[in-house]
């Protein structure tokens, strides 16, 4: 048994043995005995386990101050060590305290499987490496794999030439460029995968910007932040103004600017182009270290407030998103390539001097040969510089990944009434006799606008009937007798007749929903009536719409539970960037002079999502002004002569002739189109598959497939409603030359 060797224990044991003693020897006999606490030489006992004490005094001990920089010295220069044996893993870059040591590394492996290398430093000999400071090595920029890993091919390609060009590294001191892919090629996700990586990192191994700012249209704010939040997951806190008064956004937008440092909480602001205007004062104090401004085409006139706004905000990187890109007005095309990158294309003065005139002149029909050989050189040298800060892809490169799109443009034929009060309009207002004088008058204006509305239906003109205003004197008689404009009437509309076979076969035989697509409110209080009367469940969207109800209906429409059947869009308010995946059917209504705002509309449906064949209706009424109206957007324009933005510019873009021709009516054709174009692929009015040996479709219509009366057709609910009013079809088919159909 072991037995404790204490002095305490030690004494304890001795006196017990001593009483032992004493009860076997009495007092007499026993030897006196030293103390146990002294040895025989005197000294006291102290155990051999235990260190002697040291004496306790009042004065502290001091070490001079060689000794105590010594001894600080030496606690300093030993490295942090983890106290798990073994450990080889790195510190973290969270370690407080701690410097990295060693040579920069980048923020994320750029030789992983599928890594997107942004930026590569350059390679260095064995004997540069060792005079390089290796606190100033540039490292590679590698694309986060969370947004890497979902990027399709066309998408890498595009944000490397955005970083390439927001980084001075195309054009040496110019920050700017202008994502021009078509529609639903993933825009959004490339600039906010541009966002994120200078964001987070550089060549110098820090962050590129500290903040971002987007610029939309404010029916898109909340689908920029919802993006932004499905791509990066939480990673990032943006700041969406979509709303409240204004000393509230000014309190926001000035708590947004005073953002500094390596981690700003909310690094991105999403505004809509209206409140930027309203606000630009407080965004103007500090500066931001990229902007790009969504739907960018409507910064294309450099004398409107917007674009003076923005052009004054302190930042040099600048990019610019529009998948309709004007490439056919050169002040236009100026406007937007200054306002990315300024001084490119010098002044405005200078570009009118050097390109404006010499190409104009060049492209004119009485231009002598030195003058068109230099308006070509112009304009190669004009698109030589443009192309190294614009990207441009179509939206060819989606049937990879989408659904088969087949777009058909459906001609209607008038009704009687809509008949008769077009040619009692045109005999009365005599549009064609006041172009016969030399100009065009107001008049000559509004004519274009009441012959369009009357061809969508007789109701939208029925109050210009009642006052009897020029054009419509007496034109109340034609209507039906009891007729009236509350309630819509579809058998008195070619179009609203298609329509209403559209709707009623595509509710009765499938599950898909529609988007009704129109220039004109009114044209959509007659959707609204039409959707009441067969009860279609219905939204719609116009200019009165706030912007966060916008946001609340397009995500409740795409739900696959949500039970409306028709979604009412204008196109001036909402046809930019509204993702409406939830239908796969579009009708577009009436068509526009500006083919960009048509291709904006149709592309709502036939984007990234959408797992459904698409059908896209583009409705004209056959013989009239809208069959014109197509016929402008479908020609390869001119520079000097395309049709861009609204109905008052129509006099710069048509010559006398083809004004004329816009105010009559073809009542025995099956389309004025077809006839036009002298279609090749057609015999005795049916197409010939194979075309014809050596016979081609003219460039106009190469972009449509196939050309079909009602045994051409393929769509079963346009079939069905062929014998309604349809009196022709052009089809264009988006998988045609993957199905190997000639």
């Amino acid at each position: 048994q072991r037995r404790s060797l204490a002095p305490s224990q030690l004494a304890k044991r001795k006196a017990g043995d001593d009483e032992e003693e004493e009860d076997r020897h009495p007092p007499a006999t026993r030897k006196r005995q030293k103390p146990i606490s002294e040895t025989e030489s005197g000294e006291c006992y102290r155990s051999p386990f235990r260190k002697p004490l040291a004496q306790l005094t009042n004065r502290p001990h001091c070490l001079d101050s060689s000794q105590h920089e010594a001894f600080i010295r030496s606690i300093l220069s030993k490295p942090f060590k983890v106290p798990i044996p073994n450990y080889k893993g790195p510190l973290g870059l969270r370690a407080l305290g701690i410097k990295r040591r060693g040579l920069r590394s980048p923020l994320h492996d750029p030789f992983e499987e599928g890594a997107l290398v942004l930026y590569e430093p350059p390679l260095l000999s064995a004997h540069d490496q060792l005079k390089i400071d290796k606190d100033k090595a540039p490292v590679h920029v590698v694309v986060d794999p969370v947004l890497s890993r979902v990027l399709r091919p066309h998408q890498r390609e595009g944000v490397k030439f955005l970083w390439d060009c927001v980084t001075s590294r195309r054009i040496p001191g110019s920050h700017g460029c202008i994502m021009a892919d078509e529609m639903g090629l993933g825009k959004t996700l490339q600039c906010i995968t541009l966002m994120w990586t200078l964001l987070r990192q550089s060549p110098d191994c820090k962050p590129e910007i500290e903040k971002a700012m987007v610029v939309s249209p404010s029916s898109l704010v909340r689908n920029w932040y919802n993006e932004v939040e499905k791509w990066l997951g939480g990673r990032i806190q943006p700041l969406a103004i979509d709303g409240g008064s204004k000393e509230e956004i000014d309190r926001k937008l000035v708590g947004f600017m005073n953002q500094r440092g390596l981690r700003v909480p909310s690094p991105i602001l999403i505004i809509s182009y209206e409140t930027f205007r309203l606000h630009a004062e407080a965004l103007q104090k500090g500066s931001v270290g990229l902007v790009i401004c969504d739907e960018g085409h409507r910064l294309k006139n450099s004398e409107n407030q917007t674009y003076q706004a923005l052009n004054s905000l302190n930042t040099p990187r600048r990019v610019l998103i529009s998948g309709t890109p004007i490439q056919n007005d050169l002040l236009e095309y100026f406007s937007l390539v200054h306002f990315v990158n300024s001084g490119i294309l010098g002044t405005a003065q200078e570009f009118k001097r050097h390109f404006e005139i010499p190409i104009l002149k060049g492209r004119d029909a009485d231009a002598s040969e030195a003058e068109r050989h230099k308006g070509e050189e112009r304009l190669k040298e004009l698109i030589s510089i443009v192309n190294r800060c614009l990207i441009r892809r179509t939206s060819d490169i989606l049937s990879k990944y989408l659904p088969v799109k087949i777009e058909q443009v459906v001609c209607c034929r008038l009704t009687p009434l809509q008949a008769e009060l077009y040619k009692n309009f045109l005999k009365q207002a005599k549009p064609v006799e006041e172009l016969e004088e030399g100009k065009i008058s107001v008049s000559s204006l509004s004519s274009i606008t009441s012959l369009k509305k009357l061809c969508n239906h007789p109701a939208l003109i029925h109050d210009k009937c009642v006052e009897e205003e020029e054009g419509f004197m007496g034109a109340l008689d034609l209507f039906p007798a009891g007729y009236s404009t509350k309630s819509v009437e579809p058998q008195l509309s070619g179009k609203m007749l298609v329509l209403d076979y559209i709707l009623a076969v595509t509710k009765s035989t499938s599950n898909d929903k529609v988007v009704l697509v129109s220039n004109y409110t009114q044209t959509l209080d007659l959707f609204e009536k039409l959707c009441r009367n067969r009860r279609y469940l219905y939204v719609r969207l116009d200019g009165t719409m706030s912007i966060k109800k916008r946001a609340k209906i397009v995500e409740r429409f795409n739900s696959p539970s949500s039970p409306e059947f028709i979604f009412m869009l204008s196109s001036k308010a909402g046809g930019c960037g509204l993702n409406l995946i939830g239908a796969n059917r579009l009708v577009m209504f009436d068509p526009d002079w500006n083919p960009a705002n048509d291709e904006q509309a149709m592309a709502r449906v036939w984007r990234d999502g959408q797992k459904k064949t698409c059908y896209i209706y583009r409705l004209l009424s056959t013989g009239t002004i809208e069959e014109k109206i197509f016929q402008r957007q479908t020609h390869k324009k001119a520079l000097s002569s395309c049709v861009v933005d609204e109905e008052q510019d129509v006099e710069r873009h048509f010559s006398l002739g083809e004004l004329k021709e816009l105010f009559t009516l073809n009542e025995t054709t099956t389309s004025d189109t077809h006839d036009k174009i002298k279609c090749r692929r057609c015999v005795n009015g049916h197409q010939v598959r194979p075309p014809p040996e050596g016979s081609d479709c003219t460039s106009d219509l190469s972009q449509w497939n196939h050309c079909a009366d009602k045994r051409g057709l393929q769509d079963s609910v346009l079939k069905a409603a062929w014998d309604a009013a349809v009196t022709f079809a052009f089809h264009h088919h988006s998988h045609e030359e993957q199905r190997g159909i000639p």
